[in-house]
């Protein structure tokens, strides 16, 4: 049995630093990189694809809306499909040309914040970006969240794909992430989120906040990067995972 671990990096932006990418890389099979839009400049992409490179580490393109103030993680109501495809080739775009002058190779895409959580609900927005992709390169893979519209659009453009799943994220009963605007959203204790990683690769399901059991596809399981004590959290999931007899491999052979 075998699990990917990806992380969501580059988001620091200017001086402005946000989480301990060096550290993140070194515990992460596979790492999801901030286009400009959300988080990170075109030289923290490149600081963090040169990271990623020297450790062996798959790098993908985090698209988001454009909202710097925000991080990403508010709703820009009214894009167009072309607007939102247009949004994400961009994004995937920037980021291939630092991977390309760094000597290495961009190999996913996995939607940022409020992009993906409208897209996870909203057939239009999961389509715009799944055609972006295709239309960029069909060979990406495309990161989708486990049972979610995302999926179903992959599947219509033909794309190849991983499922994911959280680690440090709360679960609704009907499969989509707590809003980080209610209490308990987001998990905080090392010890308890490692067991949970465990059990949710071995039984390829989650347990939602009332104890419901959600059957989910587990390709990859995401550590947020910007989550406080995100270092000693991911040490105990790949601890925890070794301890199980899972194996943690990326998704996609790094260039």
């Amino acid at each position: 049995m075998t699990i990917d671990l990806n992380c969501d990096l580059g988001e620091s932006f200017g001086p402005w630093e946000m989480g301990n990418d060096a550290a993140m890389i070194d515990l992460a099979t596979s790492v999801n990189i901030a286009c400009g839009y959300h988080a990170g400049d075109a030289d923290i992409m490149r600081k963090t694809v040169d990271l990623a490179k020297a450790r062996g580490v798959s790098i993908g393109a985090h698209p988001g809306y454009r909202d710097l103030h925000g991080f990403g993680r508010r709703p820009v109501p009214g894009m167009k499909s072309s607007e939102i495809e247009n949004l994400v080739a961009y994004q995937i775009g920037a980021l291939q040309a630092i991977a390309t002058a760094a000597g290495h190779k961009v190999t996913h895409v996995k939607a940022h914040g409020a992009l993906s959580n409208v897209a996870c609900e909203d057939d239009m927005t999961a389509r715009a970006i799944a055609n972006a992709i295709k239309a960029v390169d069909p060979n990406l893979i495309f990161v989708v969240l486990a049972n979610s519209k995302l999926v179903q659009a992959g599947e219509a453009a033909n794309l190849p794909m991983v499922h994911e799943v959280f680690a440090d994220r709360a679960y609704e009963d009907d499969g989509s992430l707590v809003s980080r605007r209610k209490p308990g959203a987001v998990l905080h204790d090392a010890a308890q989120i490692a067991q949970r990683v465990v059990r949710m690769v071995q039984d390829g399901a989650v347990v939602s906040v009332t104890g419901k059991v959600i059957k989910m596809r587990t390709d990859t399981v995401c550590i947020h990067g910007d989550t406080p004590g995100a270092v000693d959290i991911a040490r105990g999931v790949r601890q925890a995972l070794k301890e199980g007899g899972i194996e943690v491999a990326p998704f996609a052979r790094p260039n």
